[in-house]
């Protein structure tokens, strides 16, 4: 038997006296107590081992549910005798997973300044199910999370001979998307639109493209109709998808196809078949907040089980929000620590997923009190558990209380970062204001004055876009956000975008303005390319996809949010370029990693002015930026590479580095050009004009 084929059921082994053992008959189910360390509801021979745990609850009960049905057909309370410490357990026999879905009544004391509010008219979602119901259909959900039911799922995908691809950090391209926006559009051409599988059917364009790792948006169950609502006849949602209501189940409105009790599986072929072409496969994970919200919030799960643990409390009672969602999990209390490692193991073992992006990754490090902590013990214990040893951990190393620590993170030299100083430095240089060279210089070097200190290896996630903020067409577009169709007057949105319209906002007829547009993108993206640490940009950009100038498209379920892929075929140049720099980079290692201490006598990273070497930073031109990597390796010999970038309006005469007798320079790339030219020798001596970048290697 294939181990890793094996199904819920053949894992579990029974004990031989399983059915010697006098059972107990309750509501007409004969049941006997369970197995208590296999938390959530699992299929096993001849039935289904039921198991929840509560600090402070007084009693629990199980209800059973016809499926569809809103009310329980069965209530199954477990007898004080299946409860061990705080564990409640019982197997049910003779049930069908296909026939019945569950949820829990808790009861327990109710004191809201302690932060117990148990109620005992609740029904209450398995915080371990691993299928949610009511979701299927996209805007369909459950009457606003009051009501949430779990299924029991059956785990018997074949994963085959499916392998991870295992790609070593430095050589990471990564692409973010969206699951419904990436193909929702009709303009995508899928069968499937808006699904695992409409994404699927795109992976042939993903590996034309050329990305190597796909970073898919929140795809735990959560519920999109939180906080819908009407604004000037635009319906608005919970769209992006950040407020889980289930870290464990899959979100079931992304499948193409209903799948009764085998959620994910639609899913997990997508992940393989995407392995198998050697693309891996990250999820965006939310643990900061769940979709509860706050005192106003619903109540379906985790406030009815143990509020003033899953939760982050003041003294009163209330929540913290340190997510700017409401709530704040306290993710570093054992219980909760215990349940993001089981679920994490959950989705490397049972989806075989690559990595995981944590969201406002800073609240993991919070102490009860909300406090920062030296050695939060659950990134920790997430750094070093054996299951996740080869999966990638990937921070944003910030949250909405505040508290900032790109380059501080806890990290075991482990955790890699959303390094944010990249996007902010690299957007203030590009748009040419003045005084940003240097740090410029460095943010293409790798960062390590951000991350050299602590030793730290490909800790740098270097991005300019992301799902939050301008898309980098956008980015020279807009001078400002347009985000009126948010319904918030405005006021919602970063407001420090480093965003430049390039002389007329929005949409223009200007030909002089697009192409100095489509200019400032490729200049951008060859940067990105050209620069130690690993790349990751926004679906979309290698087609100057737009989202109309709004940087907080959270809401908009509609083209505003959705990739338009008619501008594939209307920009066409620049997904070439795109590919052709994607390319460069992958043959280049030398841009991705120290390979020696330098070649040809270079040392592995320099940096210089409109003339080599020279004596201060950039004193020869504050908005001139020359970086050079050099290296060797001994199948391909040295490498040196001579990155080039004039972010200024006028053009720079520029001098190259000296190379050995025996070598010259060929100018590889240059973003004045949107088809790039054969590759040419250069002379020593050459011309960058205005607000682009030159690549050259030495040959």
């Amino acid at each position: 038997m294939n181990k890793e084929n094996t199904t819920a059921e053949e894992k579990l082994v029974l004990p031989r006296t399983i059915h010697l053992v006098p059972m107990d008959v309750i509501s007409g189910f004969e049941v006997r107590p369970g197995f208590y360390e296999i938390n959530g509801a699992t299929a096993i021979p001849g039935g289904v081992n039921f198991t929840v745990h509560s600090h402070n609850a007084t009693s629990i009960e199980l209800l059973l549910f016809h499926r569809g049905e809103t009310e329980p057909f069965a209530a199954l309370p477990f007898p004080r005798r299946y409860r061990i410490g705080n564990v409640y357990s019982m197997i049910v026999f003779k049930l069908n997973i296909e026939e019945f879905e569950y949820a829990y009544r808790v009861d327990g004391p109710y004191e809201p300044e302690k932060g117990l509010i148990f109620d005992k008219s609740r029904y209450l979602l398995d915080p371990y199910a691993k299928a949610v119901t009511g979701q299927s259909q996209w805007g369909k959900s459950s009457p606003h999370g009051q009501h949430y039911r779990a299924r029991v799922v059956k785990d018997d995908f074949d994963w085959k001979d499916a392998r991870p691809p295992l790609i070593p950090m430095e050589d990471l391209i990564i692409y973010e998307l969206h699951v419904r926006g990436f193909t929702k559009d009709p303009s995508s051409g899928v069968q499937y639109p808006g699904t695992f599988a409409g994404l699927l059917e795109k992976l042939p364009y993903l590996l034309e493209l050329g990305v190597n790792a796909v970073e898919l948006m929140p795809i735990f169950e959560f519920d999109e109709m939180q906080d819908y609502r009407v604004w000037e006849g635009q319906e608005l949602c919970n769209y992006w998808g950040y407020n889980t209501v289930s870290f464990f189940a899959p979100n079931t409105s992304y499948a193409a196809g209903t799948e009764y009790n085998r959620e994910g599986n639609e899913l997990k072929n997508l992940i393989k078949t995407f392995q198998q072409h050697g693309i891996e496969v990250y999820l965006d994970v939310v643990f900061n907040h769940t979709a509860e919200g706050n005192e106003q919030g619903p109540f379906f799960s985790f406030k009815g089980l143990d509020n003033n643990i899953y939760y982050l409390l003041t003294p009163e009672g209330k929540y913290y929000n340190f997510s700017g969602c409401g709530n704040t999990v306290n993710c570093n209390h054992p219980i909760v620590r215990q349940m993001i490692l089981d679920c994490l193991r959950y989705w490397v073992t049972t989806y075989h997923v690559d990595g995981f992006r944590f969201d406002l990754a800073s609240i993991l490090s919070r102490n009860e009190d909300g406090a920062p902590m030296g050695d939060p013990p659950l990134l920790q214990a997430l750094a070093f558990d054996p299951i996740l040893g080869d999966v990638k951990l990937i921070a944003e190393a910030w949250d909405a209380g505040g508290l900032y620590q790109v380059g501080s993170f806890p990290a075991w030299n482990r955790w890699a970062e959303w390094n944010g100083r990249y996007r902010d430095d690299l957007r203030r240089y590009l748009k040419g204001d003045e005084g940003c060279a240097q740090a410029a210089a460095l943010r293409l070097a790798g960062s390590r004055d951000i991350y050299g200190g602590a030793g730290r290896k490909d800790a740098s996630i270097n991005f300019l876009t992301c799902h939050d903020g301008f898309t980098l067409y956008d980015l020279y577009a807009y001078n400002e956000k347009h985000n009126e169709k948010n319904g918030w007057g405005g006021t919602d949105g970063a407001n420090d975008n480093n965003s430049w319209n390039c002389g007329a906002e929005g949409e223009t007829e200007d030909p002089a303005v697009n192409a100095l547009r489509r200019r400032m993108i490729r200049s951008a993206f060859a940067l990105l390319m050209c620069s130690r640490g690993i790349p990751m940009f926004l679906a979309g950009d290698e087609f100057c996809n737009t989202q109309f100038g709004n940087n907080n498209a959270y809401c908009q379920d509609n083209i505003t949010s959705w990739l338009d892929w008619s501008r594939l075929e209307k920009n066409r140049g620049m997904f070439r370029f795109f590919q052709y720099m994607i390319r460069f980079r992958k043959k280049h290692r030398v841009l991705r990693t120290s390979l020696s201490n330098g070649a040809c006598g270079f040392p592995d990273v320099s940096f210089h002015g409109v003339e080599p070497w020279c004596s201060g930073f950039f004193e020869s031109h504050e908005r001139y930026v020359g970086v050079m990597f050099a290296g060797a390796e001994r199948s391909t010999g040295p490498q040196v590479v001579y990155v080039a970038s004039n972010a200024w309006w006028e053009e720079l005469e520029v001098t190259l580095p000296r190379l050995p007798a025996s070598m010259y320079w060929e100018l590889a790339a240059d973003t004045w050009e949107e088809e790039q030219p054969p590759r040419r020798p250069a002379e020593e001596r050459f011309t960058i004009r205005p607000r682009s970048v030159m690549v050259f290697v030495a040959r």
